[in-house]
């Protein structure tokens, strides 16, 4: 039986390089197409890569004809916050003039199944905790509202063109390959559990909780930390689920389970070993007190669970920081 094509795009990135890793493993070929403008070409380790833009419409087509990929699975996207305010209109530009590029694409080589990576940050201010697939959407930066954008196509794409998607909203992606091959590198660094980390390998001065009154066990931030290979595990699940002809679908992707800021930074100093300064700021615009997901509708249709907790989170995370610092870090004495 031919071995079926599953075309990544952004597929150098974090959770587009685990999902090839996770596709690899479960006997599919991912090819990656990837600009590397915030991927890396030292991912790119279990198929073939094509390098190019999402707004470059002619170099998809190309790509699309040369490998005849049987589904698409989206990443390629702009994801920090901040730089979203800065520029709104660079973000449109990429996030979404890019996938209309790429749809446009797929419809000219017949594709019509596609995985979305989109964002619970598409909900806007939690209305209840957990949230579920129906909590209302209304996105409160131009990053979520870049993603519900998207996700407005896709569900036209399906009424009028018959293409059929699984739109799958991450909560906190964390964590790395626990065999060390590949991990959360951003330039620069944004994320939660990398900074802590960093600031335990004395990478950083320490770290910033933003906001210390909210209403949660401690004061701190309440978020929903699910493990990166988890994340893959669902990818895969949902290019099995369009294969098979399943039915479009939205899901949430969380562990079901909270943990303060807090709580994290005292999990990371524990299993480091290593205690860091932390400091205590005002709040952050746009934060809200908690993000836990209602994952029950993924675990129906795709019959995914996460598998990893907080401290198998940390633990490859460490052990991938750790790796790329070589002996720095091992030789560095307890702060």
């Amino acid at each position: 039986m031919r071995v079926k094509n599953i075309l990544v795009v952004g597929g150098a990135g974090y959770i587009g390089s685990h999902t090839c890793l996770d596709l690899h493993d479960k006997g599919y070929r991912p090819v990656v197409y990837d600009n590397l403008s915030n991927g890396h070409r030292e991912f790119v380790q279990w198929g073939p890569f094509e390098e190019g833009d999402i707004r470059d419409t002619d170099r998809l087509e190309a790509v699309l004809a040369r490998h005849s990929p049987d589904v698409i699975v989206h990443f390629a996207a702009s994801i920090e916050v901040g730089e979203s305010t800065r520029d709104p209109i660079g973000f449109y530009e990429n996030n979404v003039a890019g996938t209309i590029s790429l749809l446009g694409a797929a419809r000219k080589a017949g594709i019509d199944r596609l995985v979305f990576s989109s964002t619970c940050a598409t909900y806007g201010e939690p209305q209840s905790v957990p949230m579920s697939e129906e909590h209302r959407q209304v996105p409160v930066n131009p990053y979520g509202r870049s993603k519900l954008m998207i996700e407005e196509m896709l569900k036209d794409a399906g009424r009028y063109l018959g293409m059929r998607s699984v739109v799958l909203r991450y909560f906190n992606a964390a964590g790395a390959d626990p065999e060390g091959r590949i991990g959360e590198w951003h330039e620069p660094e944004t994320h939660a559990v990398p900074i802590a980390i960093e600031a335990a390998l004395g990478q950083r001065d320490g770290f910033f909780i933003n906001g210390r009154d909210y209403d949660t066990p401690d004061g701190t931030c309440v978020r929903d930390f699910v493990h990166v290979m988890d994340l893959a595990d669902a990818h895969s699940r949902a290019v099995r689920h369009l294969i098979e002809g399943g039915e479009s679908l939205s899901l949430n992707l969380g562990t079901g389970q909270g943990t303060t800021v807090r709580q994290l930074v005292d999990t990371v100093r524990r299993m480091s070993g290593r205690e860091f300064p932390v400091e205590t700021r005002g709040r952050r615009d746009g934060d809200a007190a908690a993000l836990v997901a209602d994952n029950s509708r993924a675990k129906e249709a795709l019959g995914w669970s996460p598998r990893f907790g907080l401290e198998e989170i940390v633990a490859s995370a460490l052990e991938w920081h750790r790796s790329r610092l070589g002996g720095e870090a091992n030789a560095m004495p307890p702060a």
